[in-house]
């Protein structure tokens, strides 16, 4: 009974975690990489007026590639539909980084692919898991947060993003 205690402790937390995120509303101002290597802070691509799906991700993490492949499949549709942007930003480090454009051109990704390969972003943003997923509304605000991936998330992904042309 006491790990059963200790794992729901646990299982509150961490969604409480995730809900203090969301609601802080911010995104914090991080320089990231390019997959060529150019230096870029992350709000460069955000408050464009346009929701973003920020998803983080590694080369060694199959849930993430996953996500990131069903994403793909609907991205056209959510740019025609919802005039949305998703940006794969992963959290390889410089090794890992190595193994990033082949995975991109390979998956043909057509998203926005940035290196938060010393995590900063994802200290700022206090998560631990990937694939974690933010959704952004027009004005660069958090208004969704959700860690892991079991087929169908990308429903609510899109759920989110339909509630927002609303």
């Amino acid at each position: 009974m006491n790990i059963f205690k200790a794992f729901f402790t646990l299982c509150i937390v961490i969604t409480m975690s995730s809900f203090v995120v969301a609601q802080n509303n911010g995104f914090p101002s991080v320089k990231l990489k390019t997959l060529d290597g150019k230096s870029v802070d992350i709000q460069d691509y955000l408050a464009k007026g346009k929701p973003v799906v920020v998803s983080f991700w590694a080369s060694w993490c199959a849930p993430c590639k996953r996500e990131l492949d069903a994403v793909a499949d609907l991205y056209p549709d959510w740019q025609e539909e919802y005039d949305v942007e998703v940006i794969a930003i992963t959290i390889d480090n410089a090794r890992g980084m190595a193994k990033v454009p082949g995975i991109v051109e390979s998956k043909q990704w057509e998203y926005t692919v940035l290196a938060d390969t010393k995590q900063d972003l994802q200290r700022a943003l206090n998560f631990q898991t990937i694939p974690q997923t933010f959704v952004l509304n027009p004005k660069g605000e958090i208004v969704y947060s959700h860690n892991g991936y079991n087929p169908g998330d990308e429903e609510e992904l899109e759920d989110v993003l339909a509630e927002m042309k609303k």
